[in-house]
């Protein structure tokens, strides 16, 4: 991976995706303010397209692409909502997506990135590597590889949720943020 972006990066990307991301709101809990004795703010990112907040990532990355990558098209490689993200953005900018999924993927999820216009390559995850094959059809179709972490492309754009509700909340004691799959 090259360099991890810089808060410049993040608000580059901010600026970049504004017109294509859904401003989603920051909610609290009284219940849980009085639970913990403390202030507690959620960034609602269920409300962001696709679902997640790997829409930011993936619109940044597409739109940073140059005019000839964007005409040769996009590979990434997940099993779902990475998958919906590149396949939303890239459609949104005209440009050719494959998603390398597992063939056990929830059907939802598979639906939901064909319906967006990826075309989607089917692997089994027992017995093959997912990074493999996005490799693989990167070099053969040339392609620009778009994984789900480690892409500082990817990494400004979800870093605009946290920017997000910085704005809305001000400085804040801690941040705590849910880790899950691979991203």
């Amino acid at each position: 991976m090259t360099a991890l972006p810089d808060f410049n990066d993040v608000l580059a990307a901010a600026r970049r995706i504004a017109p294509m991301v859904h401003h989603t709101p920051v909610l609290t809990s009284r219940l849980l303010n009085a639970q913990t004795g403390a202030e507690l703010f959620f960034k609602a990112e269920t409300f962001q397209r696709v679902g997640a907040f790997k829409f930011r990532g993936a619109a940044n990355a597409i739109a940073r692409l140059d005019d000839a990558q964007k005409r040769r098209g996009v590979v990434a490689f997940s099993s779902g909502n990475h998958a919906q993200a590149i396949a939303l953005a890239a459609a949104r900018a005209d440009v050719p997506a494959v998603i390398v999924m597992p063939a056990d993927s929830p059907a939802i999820k598979r639906a939901a990135t064909q319906a967006y216009g990826a075309e989607i390559v089917l692997y089994d995850r027992f017995t093959e590597n997912r990074e493999v094959i996005g490799q693989a059809l990167s070099t053969e179709r040339g392609l620009a590889l778009i994984p789900p972490f480690e892409h500082p492309d990817i990494i400004a754009g979800q870093g605009t949720a946290a920017l997000e509700l910085f704005h809305a909340c001000g400085p804040l004691d801690m941040l705590v943020a849910p880790v899950g799959g691979g991203g």
